[in-house]
């Protein structure tokens, strides 16, 4: 009889046992199978390059946050990065072929498995490179990016690349070609002249040295007459000029378009590019494509004027971040700031352009921020340091430099906005104010062109047509004239 319980309680207690070994048993070989299967579960789904002087960048689009390693090898150049996680795919082997010959900093990309669930890359570079490598969270149609942006070592200097294009002309040469109008007046080489010449769809032989500029081309086709011409057809009639230097003369210099003493450098600035197209219209035309369209076309316009020259914050289809646009204006000491959008809005059936300038609100809310990011920067408008100890006059002399500049623009605006109204319906009859970042330049004038909205259908195909992108460069150049001609420039005082 006392075995009989024991028995019993043997049997009534193996019955759980054995259920939980086998639940354990089978959670484990669970996992086991599925384990390789979830390491395995991030994919590549395209791959992107986009190579320009300032940098090339290099996009990983995935599925999933990605978990990476890089580090650099010399002799020669390598930039070697291990990616976890990955099985090669077709799309990442497609990186290869996407390298192409004139990328500035990438001779080569080789790809492969380097060990499981580990994909290496190695970038065979051209130079040495400071490499920044890192993720963005998903946004718009994107997932997941890594990304891989190749800077050199030495950054790119903005005057120094214009110089070596043959787009930088000194102040001197600027003052004696626009002496040259005055003192032999020829068939179609006055200022004023020239300026009516651009508002026609072709030019008309501007004052001097318009060259090449008859269609849109890119910046270094353009160029090449705006530079090498003035100089030769300038030289003659400069010394009867200097013969009659007078007061009168300079102050009749101030009102009569195009005199000036010195160059006018004007920062153009194409929005949106590389991985940014900016607002898509209807028939899928990017707003990052018109808008460099346009910029190329403003730029050939406004060197047709000798005593103008032009950076492109952006010259072909990648990303600027919008205070490095400001940055370069500011590096070539830019004496205007022209931003070019094309708008877009919910309800296709709003039209019209509009001209923005920076507003009050929008400039103080950065003033903080601004003045720790630059505080060690030399000079602002008018030749006044913010590198001071007294950090409350710096706010002060901010303040003072950033509502002339709000002042500055306001009137730049309403000159581009009057010419724009007489090619396009303008969405707002006044030049409008917003705390756009791009603005935000304390000692440059600064204006954002919204050339018309893209999501219309019909703007978006006046956006597109070449004789419309014409007319808009025409508009602004005009614009820009009148206002250095009631505003000319002041002699610079700051180093850049």
């Amino acid at each position: 009889m006392p075995s009989t319980p024991f028995l019993r309680t043997e049997s009534l207690n193996a019955k759980p046992v054995a259920r939980r070994t086998v639940l354990k048993a089978g959670g484990t070989l669970l996992l086991s199978v599925l384990a390789p299967q979830l390491a395995h579960a991030a994919q590549i789904l395209a791959v992107r390059v986009w190579p320009a002087d300032d940098y090339t960048r290099v996009t990983l689009e995935n599925d999933s946050d990605l978990k990476t390693s890089h580090f650099l090898v010399k002799d020669p150049e390598r930039l070697v990065v291990d990616i976890e996680g990955l099985e090669l795919n077709p799309t990442l082997k497609s990186l290869v072929a996407k390298i192409q010959s004139n990328d500035p900093y990438i001779k080569q990309v080789r790809v492969g498995q380097n060990r499981p669930n580990v994909v290496r890359l190695v970038f065979d570079l051209k130079e040495e490179v400071k490499p920044q490598v890192f993720t963005l969270a998903p946004v718009g149609n994107y997932k997941h990016r890594l990304i891989f942006d190749l800077y050199p070592v030495k950054a790119v200097d903005p005057i120094a690349a214009m110089i070596e294009k043959g787009e930088w002309s000194s102040d001197s040469k600027s003052a004696t070609a626009t002496t040259q109008p005055a003192a032999t007046p020829a068939p179609a080489t006055t200022p004023s002249s020239g300026a009516q010449a651009n508002t026609a769809a072709g030019p008309v032989q501007p004052p001097v040295g318009s060259g090449t500029a008859t269609h849109p081309a890119p910046p270094g086709t353009a160029d090449a007459g705006a530079n090498g011409k003035p100089d030769i057809a300038a030289a003659k009639p400069e010394p009867k000029h200097e013969a009659k230097p007078d007061n009168k003369a300079e102050q009749r210099a101030e009102t009569r378009p195009g005199k000036v003493t010195r160059m006018i450098t004007i920062a153009l600035d194409p929005g949106h590019g590389g991985e940014d197209p900016g607002a898509i219209g209807a028939r899928g035309s990017r707003e990052k494509d018109i808008v460099l369209a346009i910029a190329k076309r403003l730029k050939a316009r406004i060197e047709e004027h000798p005593n103008m020259r032009v950076m492109l914050t952006r010259d072909g289809d990648y990303f600027v971040p919008l205070p490095t646009r400001v940055e370069k204006a500011r590096k070539v000491d830019a004496d205007l700031f022209v931003s070019i959008h094309a708008d877009a809005f919910v309800q296709p059936s709003a039209r019209g352009s509009s001209v923005f300038v920076l507003s009050e609100k929008g400039a103080s809310s950065t003033a903080a921020r601004w003045l720790a990011n630059k505080e060690n920067q030399a000079d602002l408008i008018g030749g006044a340091n913010v590198k001071t100890p007294d950090k409350q006059l710096a706010s002060v002399l901010f303040d003072l430099s950033t509502t002339a500049q709000i002042n500055d623009s306001m009137k730049v605006g309403k000159a581009v906005l009057g010419e724009i109204g007489g090619i396009n319906k303008l969405h707002k009859g006044s030049v409008e104010q917003a705390g756009f970042a791009v603005l935000k330049a304390p000692d440059i004038p600064s204006i954002l062109i919204e050339t018309a909205f893209i999501s219309n259908p019909e703007e978006e195909a006046r956006l597109l047509d070449n004789a419309y992108q014409e007319q808009i460069a025409n508009a602004i150049v005009k614009g820009i004239k009148s206002y250095f001609a009631k505003n000319p420039p002041l002699a610079k005082s700051r180093q850049t």
